[in-house]
């Protein structure tokens, strides 16, 4: 948030020096082509004074009348005050000139402050019209910096949401999925004693993958791959001869995904897939190129399931794919008596 009220504050400093020191050089410009006969150092002078009355009533006008009055629909307040203003800044502008500026070049007799003050018609066409016309001009820019602001504070508001969502999606399926692979340790080591240091390894890996991936906001495919891999040779060691597996993997395009993303649906096919005798079967296709990544996880399916038992994880991973590609991907589920399907298709490329 500081930063971006720094670099703001940045913006709005550049922008001021590029457009008052433009507005300088095609003033002195103007005032040289229509005042040949006076000197280049009286018009410099004459100019300076009037851009220097002039930044200070465009800024007031910009951050106190239009802040405090138009911004809130007061705009008969508005007008009064800002005809106040430019009158005032008016007088004050030509009694510097008269008495600050003018004795350095000119020795012709100064206008008495009554006389500066009455001659409306003086004040309206020399002083007037050139701070209302410029203030003008220089609220319009400083209005589309102000709308250019708000939108890019609007844009990195949506993004630092969406990321604080997805840690509190992955700060929930991270112990989710954690909980599940010790639960089937646990299993393991009740029945098969002598696979639990093998299975303890497995889950050392899989453990470095969450903590140090995890995080990660993408990661290639492959790497993912070789996880499930992991996870897989753990669940091997659970089922034994009951576990039955067909994979078809092809990938010829390294492309980005979330991750944790295909572990949890494959995570999810081996928590719901097993029947009351032990015995599992799961179909893994993927297929990633130039345009898409394409996953398939089909596991066995015994009994009526409910919506709870999809678990936390493929409810997190719905909500992490409307985050990460909004509306561009697609997350097809069926279900039969006998299997449970998940396709999930997302672009190459966010």
């Amino acid at each position: 948030m500081e930063k971006a009220q720094k670099d703001h504050s940045l913006s709005v400093i550049g922008y001021q020096a590029v457009f008052w020191t433009a507005l300088f050089f095609f003033g002195l410009a103007q005032a040289y082509s229509h005042n040949g006969d006076e000197s280049l150092k009286e018009i410099i002078l004459y100019n300076l004074c009037h851009l220097l009355f002039e930044i200070v009533t465009a800024n007031m006008i910009y951050y106190f009348l239009v802040r405090h009055f138009f911004d809130r629909k007061r705009y008969v307040l508005f007008i009064i005050n800002t005809l106040i203003a430019v009158y005032l800044f008016s007088v004050l502008n030509r009694i510097f000139i008269v008495y600050a500026a003018e004795p350095f070049f000119s020795s012709e007799p100064q206008d008495s402050l009554g006389a500066i003050i009455t001659d409306l018609n003086y004040l309206l066409t020399h002083y007037a019209f050139p701070i209302i016309t410029i203030s003008f001009i220089f609220i319009c820019f400083m209005h589309i910096l102000r709308y250019k602001n708000e939108k890019q504070d609007r844009i990195r508001l949506q993004k630092e949401k969406a990321e604080l969502e997805l840690k509190v999606l992955k700060s929930s399926l991270n112990p989710h999925f954690l909980f599940n692979t010790l639960n089937n340790i646990y299993s393991l080591s009740l029945n098969h004693p002598e696979d639990t240091p093998e299975s303890i390894a497995g889950l050392a890996d899989i453990f470095d993958y969450v903590i140090y991936k995890g995080p990660q906001k993408l990661i290639r495919i492959t790497d993912e791959m070789a996880v499930i891999e992991r996870y897989m040779e753990l669940e091997k060691l659970r089922y034994g001869s009951n576990f039955h597996i067909e994979k078809a993997v092809n990938v010829s395009t390294e492309n980005m995904i979330p991750p944790l993303l295909y572990l949890s649906l494959v995570e999810n096919a081996f928590k719901h897939g097993g029947n009351a005798k032990g015995g599992l079967n799961i179909s893994l296709e993927l297929h990633a190129d130039e345009m898409e990544s394409v996953l398939r996880v089909q596991n066995s399916c015994f009994g009526e399931r409910h919506d709870t038992e999809a678990g936390i994880g493929l409810k997190n991973i719905e909500e992490q794919l409307k985050l990460y590609y909004q509306n561009n991907f697609q997350l097809n589920i069926r279900e039969d008596p006998k299997y449970f399907s998940v396709e999930m298709i997302t672009p190459a490329k966010l």
